[in-house]
């Protein structure tokens, strides 16, 4: 899978201009296909296709763990991928309910009443209790550029990343979209067995309100942004006991919501 492609393209100065090459971030649709039902197209990074569609299948709450995908297959075609997933006979009826909302959601993302009540929905409380420990925080917003090297190529990628109480960044994963990034990153923890439980989410987006729900539904107790939240995302963490973390700088960072209370 290519991740990235080199470009020709044209270097504007102020002294003139000149031929050049850069690379740039491959982005292309995904087909995700539930048990021969096509369920949604995606436009992604095509990289680590089975995190992500195992992190988009727990987001979308089709299923509950990994253990309830059977099998991915994953084709490349000339226009993009088709990923196929075999679900559990159990499963299949909440894909099929969720098929029946989803085709009423348009380009924008959403349209209609029906889709009005879904992001009202509420969202599971979190379990877990948000550990803050400020030198954590920072210790892992240090590292994380080391964790990008697919941004550092084309300066174009988001990352989304698990990290350890301590700040150690456990895992991490790159896309073009913020929230594949961090389907991404669910799918990787959920095929590998760890718990979003045990640290935090580091992220270099904005923080809208889907990346709080993903961030809930995975049962990670902190989020941290490097950019600033929306107040439908403040609201739906504080709703839900997510500690939410945003505009991570160097020098400082802002608690948006208060910490889970026990």
């Amino acid at each position: 899978m290519t991740s990235s492609r080199a470009q020709n393209v044209v270097r504007i100065e102020p002294g003139g201009s000149a031929s050049a090459s850069r690379t740039l971030p491959v982005e292309c649709p995904i087909a995700i296909e539930f048990n021969g039902i096509g369920y949604a197209v995606m436009m992604a990074t095509p990289e680590d296709l089975e995190d992500f569609v195992t992190g988009f299948s727990l987001s979308e709450r089709i299923v509950a763990s990994a253990d309830d995908i059977l099998a991915i297959e994953c084709h490349e075609t000339p226009m993009g991928w088709i990923v196929r997933i075999t679900l559990s006979p159990d499963h299949v009826e909440p894909m099929l309910a969720r098929v029946r909302v989803r085709v009423s959601e348009g380009s924008c993302g959403l349209c209609g009443m029906e889709n009005l009540e879904q992001i009202a929905r509420p969202l599971p409380h979190v379990a877990a209790k948000a550990e803050l420990d400020p030198k954590a925080l920072f210790s892992a917003l240090d590292n994380l550029r080391e964790q990008q090297p697919l941004n550092a190529a084309t300066g174009g990628a988001h990352v989304a990343a698990f990290c350890a109480l301590d700040g150690t960044i456990l895992c991490a994963r790159e896309d073009v979209g913020r929230h594949c990034a961090l389907d991404k990153l669910i799918g990787a923890l959920a095929r590998s067995g760890q718990s979003p439980a045990d640290g935090f989410f580091l992220l270099s987006s904005r923080c809208s309100y889907e990346l709080v729900e993903k961030t809930v539904i995975a049962g990670c107790p902190l989020l941290v942004t490097i950019s600033t939240a929306t107040t439908l995302a403040a609201d739906r963490a504080e709703a839900a006991g997510l500690t939410l973390i945003a505009l991570a700088r160097p020098d400082a960072m802002l608690q948006i919501t208060p910490p889970a209370t026990a």
